[in-house]
């Protein structure tokens, strides 16, 4: 069995590629928001946080031969924790991370290297801030809001979770936009409208992520652009292409005897 790592809509198509070669998948996200991951038999489906201790146990239970890490580009400690387990165990593990849309020759966009040296950045602009990060990393622009007095916007997934977050930060509701991206030009533009938003950080989740639309919102709307740098992967085995995913997956599996 393959051990799929999802929680993106690129989970989907590789895994129904797998499934439909004839290999057994189990799919794992982090959370329980509704994740698409096809319709097929040979396809299983968990969620549920992991730390080594724990992904060791699966993959000796259920006698995975390989595994995909397909989270987002940004997902750096279960990236770190599944090369740990994989070399513990001797399986393969390959990494997907989806292209970027942006790089250093996009126009009108300041790179910053983690969130705390962004919310600095955000907030010395003296203008109000949107948020479209989530909110694993919501501390330092908060205190950032609080110690400016400058209204801090942001964009979270509609999850109980994600509100309780946000509330224990010290964010007003009214200060809470919920929903499911990925969002168009015209529901980036209206947000940075409604709340009057001179500056939208963001992360480069690539163009499925919803990146592109984003940048072209805020610049039609005059607002600043703060990203925060894609952290280092360190894996040899790196695919930003399905196809060439798939035929070094199942190479390995072969080599393998799986």
């Amino acid at each position: 069995m393959i051990l799929l790592l999802g929680g993106t809509s690129d989970t989907r198509p590789i895994a129904m590629r797998l499934a439909q070669g004839g290999y057994r998948v189990l799919v794992s996200q982090a959370t329980d928001v509704p994740l698409e991951t096809g319709t097929h038999p040979n396809i299983e489906s968990r969620s549920g946080p992991f730390e080594e201790h724990g992904l060791a146990e699966l993959v000796e239970h259920r006698n995975i031969c390989a595994m995909v890490d397909a989270t987002h580009p940004y997902a750096a400690a279960i990236h770190a924790t599944a090369i740990r387990v994989a070399e513990m165990k001797g399986i393969p593990c390959f990494r997907f991370v989806r292209p970027a849309a942006i790089d250093a020759t996009t126009p009108g966009v300041e790179f910053t290297p983690n969130h705390s040296v962004a919310a600095v950045a955000a907030f010395r602009r003296g203008q109000p801030v949107l948020l479209t990060i989530g909110t694993r990393n919501l501390a330092p622009y908060a205190e950032q809001s609080r110690h400016t007095g400058l209204p801090l916007i942001v964009r979270v997934l509609d999850h109980p979770h994600s509100l309780e977050t946000c509330h224990r930060a010290g964010i007003s509701p009214e200060h809470i936009l919920a929903g499911r991206g990925p969002f168009s030009v015209q529901d980036n533009r209206r947000h940075i409208r409604d709340f009057s938003i001179g500056v939208l950080v963001t992360k480069d989740s690539g163009e499925a992520g919803g990146t592109v639309e984003k940048l072209q919102a805020a610049r039609a709307e005059g607002c600043d652009i703060i990203v925060i740098t894609r952290p280092d992967v360190e894996n040899k085995a790196v695919f930003s292409n399905v196809d060439s995913l798939i035929e070094a997956l199942v190479h390995a599996c072969v080599r393998n005897g799986s």
